[in-house]
This record gives C-alpha cells, structure tokens and sequence, in this order.
C-alpha cells in the first residue's frame, strides 16, 4: 500500500510537468540554463534498501545453527534530502556534489529448520552521503534532454549502534549508476532520475553486539553487502 501511494504522488507530480513541458514546444525555456559554470539546487528522493546476504557453510557455524539462514523479506520505502552542485565540464560533462542524508529500513528475516521467526530484525540505517557524480548528457531536444551518471558515494550510518541483534559497520563507499531526464520549466529545471547504488564493503561485524543472545544473528553470517535503489527529484 505504501508503495502504491508513492506511485500515485509521482504520477500526480510528473503530470503537470509534462504538460508544461509540451505546452512549451518549440520555444525552449532557460535558454542559458546549461551554460553556467557553476549552480546549485537541491533534491528530495525516495529510496529502497536492501542487503546481499552471504551466508557461512555449514560447517564453520556453531552446533544447533547448520539450518539457519537469513534474507530480505520486504523493501520499505525510504527518503533522501540533500543539495546540489553542479561544475559545468564541457557541452556534455558535468561533475556534480550531492550531500545529504537519507533515512531507510531493512527487514531481516531468520528462517530454522523450515520455520521463519515471527518478527524480522528491523535494521534501519540515517545516512550521511556525500556523493561525487559525473553527468554525461545528451543533446537538448527544446525542453528535455537525457542522461546517465556515475560515480562514487561515501556514506556513514549514524543509527547503527540503535540495531539490535546485529552490529553493522557504520562506513562504507558505494558505485553508483543511473539514468535520468532534465526538464526545462519556467523558472527552474526539474529533473528525474532513477539510480542503483551499491556497496563495495562488507559491513558485518563479526564480532556480534557483544550480547550472547545475539550469536545466533550473527554467527550464521559471512559478509553483508549494502544496495540502495533511489528515485529522485532535483530542483535546480
């Protein structure tokens, strides 16, 4: 339901957009726009998290814990807020700064013997993000223009010491890859984008929360990748 709602919020959103966009056929808005040095902006975005779970082999666990195991079992949605800087490289390059935060949850899900516990560890992660990005966009067609963007994402979890069950390591950096379109409204460009991020570390730490009731989360585990998929909003 809560995936559905946000589904509603962008199609109510993007609608008049594009019916400025097309009402302005043939006469581009901000002609001078994507010739600046330098501008800035911000963003707000929607997120979903998730983790690639690898688990040790039988045999390197505890006694009793062989026919354990762990997996995602929902994505809940997610929200980002930053703000944008933009270098201008050349016609089709820009290098572009994006700090913020994002706030987002994983439900963890433990499955013995067959039989899945009740309730899922609820893992949730406050990012602090500090994206560098480069922009290769295509030519403008009136007022839209395509593009791709890559690059790398640190970021630092300031609610990992608040998760139970499992201690994660609170930095790790992140390949990012996506796709996205600019608008050239009136007074300002809008643009949409869909990105995959992906963490290179392995942000378990094996040595548990310390509480002995807690081995069971953690000792059936070998590495815990991160993977953030985000749809966002920039206002520039």
């Amino acid at each position: 339901m809560r995936l559905l709602n946000l589904i509603v919020f962008v199609l109510i959103f993007i609608l008049p957009v594009n019916g400025q966009v097309r009402e302005g056929k043939g006469v581009p808005n901000l002609p001078a726009f994507d010739y600046r040095p330098l501008h800035f902006g911000f963003l707000i975005g929607f997120n979903a998290m998730d983790f690639r779970v690898v688990h040790k082999i039988p045999l390197d666990r505890p006694e009793g814990l062989e026919n354990r195991y762990a997996e995602v079992v929902r994505l809940s949605p997610g929200i980002n807020i930053g703000i944008v800087s933009s270098l201008r490289l050349n016609q089709h390059f820009n290098l572009r700064f994006l700090p913020g935060i994002s706030f987002g949850q994983r439900d963890l899900l433990y499955i013995q013997d067959g039989e899945a516990e009740e309730t899922p560890l609820q893992i949730k992660s406050t990012f602090l993000e500090f994206p560098l990005l480069l922009k290769f966009s295509g030519d403008r067609m009136t007022n839209m223009k395509p593009y791709l963007i890559g690059g790398i994402n640190p970021r630092f979890d300031l609610s990992k010491s608040e998760n139970l069950g499992l201690d994660l390591k609170s930095r790790d950096i992140y390949l990012e890859i996506g796709a996205g379109l600019d608008l050239y409204l009136n007074y300002f460009r809008l643009s949409t984008e869909a990105k995959l991020s992906v963490g290179m570390m392995n942000v378990l730490d094996p040595s548990g929360t310390g509480e002995p009731e807690d081995l069971l989360y953690t000792d059936i585990l070998e590495r815990l990748t991160s993977r953030i998929f985000v749809f966002t909003f920039y206002f520039e």
